[in-house]
């Protein structure tokens, strides 16, 4: 996990320099959360996802403030090959330090993922009274997208490797004590590694006044991030090469499987929060 030390001392410094003069929220906001991927072969199913936040508004005018605060979020997702029974190949090296071309297949293979991320916003909020204790609020903004966790639990009916040696011409598809051959019934768990990006950020809703100093706020929200959250310096096949044995692979993961993947947070639904001053 890396991340860019300055924007967060920047944003952290903003957020201070305010806070003896905001107003507080709190909340949480639920809906479709996707991991959107550019890696050839593979399928994803979108989940919902959800987090909780809690921040602060400061006013410059009646109209027009500036906000920021913590998010915690969560996004869960389905992955798995298009084809139900695919080999992708990968370059490897054995236990003597020879290169070969191994090639994995695999039935059914279906991966797990839950990404946990810190967010960081920043954003304007103009609001204008509609009626009697209801105001229209519309917040932008960017996000600074941290994630803290990205796992995977992987699964198969059965995974096959085997090897090529290009230089001695030489197949091997079957030698389980240098891990070459077939797992019936794998399962293993894995993690990416991953870095921090940006995203933008959008809210439209409405505050409803439930006295003096709280109010009940509802709105919808977007968000989309921009770049990869992936930190992959290599190309790493989806089951990993084990020397040893082939019932002990690790689980790369299928976004592992092309370095400069592109896997970018997205998300839409519902916020509703607690605005409070003190």
């Amino acid at each position: 996990m890396k991340f860019n030390k300055k924007c967060i001392l920047v944003i952290t410094a903003i957020l201070f320099s305010t806070i003896a003069s905001a107003q507080f929220y709190a909340g949480v906001q639920i809906g479709a959360a996707n991991l959107e991927s550019n890696v050839e072969g593979t399928k994803a199913e979108t989940s919902v996802g959800g987090a909780v936040k809690v921040g602060y508004v400061y006013s410059f005018t009646k109209n027009i403030g500036i906000g920021s605060g913590i998010e915690f979020s969560q996004y869960k997702q389905n992955v798995a090959l298009i084809s139900s029974s695919s080999t992708l190949t990968n370059y490897e090296v054995d236990a003597s330090g020879s290169a070969f071309i191994y090639n994995v297949t695999t039935s059914n293979y279906k991966e797990k993922q839950t990404l946990h991320a810190v967010q960081i916003p920043l954003f304007v909020q103009i609001k204008t009274n509609i009626n009697k204790g209801i105001d229209f609020n519309f917040r932008a903004g960017v996000k600074y997208f941290l994630p803290v966790m990205y796992k995977i639990n992987a699964a198969a009916d059965n995974v096959t490797g085997t090897a090529y040696y290009p230089d001695f011409n030489l197949p091997i598809d079957n030698l389980p004590e240098y891990g070459i051959g077939q797992q019936s019934t794998y399962a293993a768990k894995g993690e990416y590694d991953t870095k921090g990006i940006f995203m933008s950020s959008f809210e439209l809703g409405f505050t409803f006044d439930m006295g003096k100093k709280n109010a009940l706020y509802t709105a919808m929200f977007l968000e989309k991030g921009y770049g990869t959250i992936l930190d992959q310096d290599k190309n790493q096949s989806y089951v990993g090469f084990n020397p040893m044995s082939t019932t002990d692979r690790k689980a790369n993961g299928l976004y592992s499987t092309q370095q400069n993947a592109k896997i970018t947070p997205v998300a839409f639904g519902l916020t509703l929060g607690w605005n409070f001053c003190y």
